[in-house]
């Protein structure tokens, strides 16, 4: 993991930077399931950082835990939010996302995130482009209860434009697979495992591959799924602080 802390000279305390994993040019692999916890501002909801760039307003990727009837202020995402649910039900204004949804609320959106029962969320932070204005939300359904335990690959797509491709990926049990990487490449691994010869994701496990690295990997004995975003990891027009 690749931490520092950026001033540029005499500048308030206020200005200084986070840089957790920004170096883009290299593979960065996460273990988050075996971090610790860390609070954010809100009482009881914690994060696991994997990418950031910046303070608590931050291009920022993380796993978010909400304990039980806990929530977050309301606020806004001039730069985006793109997140799935792992665990649990996630709530705001515009209903109830239990496990297995993926929203993208672009630039300009507001909410005031909450769980009554508790949750842990993926989420992408001050990520997205300019012009990308669609709002998506992708509730589970009986091809997500289908996708695992079958002896085939499958995918269910989430997300698609000419800049980004997202979609929620199954490797069955003892399979090889291989991804090509022209723009970039970020994985998170929601179930099962595999490894790519140098070591073994499990859930919760980050991955991010520059551009022009190719994954070669293996699923191993009770396959894989994995949450998957092919494309640059940091557009260009991206939404500026």
């Amino acid at each position: 993991m690749q931490t520092s802390i950026l001033n540029t000279g005499a500048l308030p305390q206020e200005a200084i930077v986070m840089l957790l994993n920004a170096d883009l040019t290299i593979r960065t692999a996460i273990h988050a399931g075996r971090q610790n916890w860390v609070a954010s501002p809100a009482k009881g909801v914690e994060r696991r950082m994997l990418f950031r760039i910046g303070e608590e307003k931050a291009r920022a990727t993380s796993i978010v835990r909400y304990a039980a009837q806990s929530r977050f202020p309301w606020h806004m995402h001039p730069g985006g939010e793109e997140f799935m649910v792992l665990e649990g039900v996630f709530q705001d204004e515009g209903g109830d996302y239990p496990a297995g949804s993926y929203v993208r609320n672009p630039p300009g959106t507001r909410h005031t995130p909450a769980s009554e029962a508790g949750c842990v969320i993926f989420v992408k932070l001050w990520q997205f482009r300019q012009d990308d204005l669609e709002r998506v939300i992708y509730l589970p359904g009986k091809d997500d209860a289908q996708q695992k335990g079958v002896n085939k690959a499958t995918s269910i797509g989430l997300f698609n434009n000419t800049h980004e491709h997202v979609a929620l990926k199954y490797w069955p049990p003892e399979s090889p697979f291989q991804i090509e990487n022209p723009e970039g490449l970020e994985l998170l691994i929601v179930s099962g495992s595999f490894t790519d010869g140098q070591e073994t994701f499990e859930p919760l496990s980050w991955l991010r591959l520059p551009p022009g690295m190719n994954l070669n990997a293996h699923a191993e004995s009770g396959g894989c799924q994995v949450w998957m975003k092919a494309g640059p990891s940091l557009p260009d027009n991206i939404c500026e602080f």
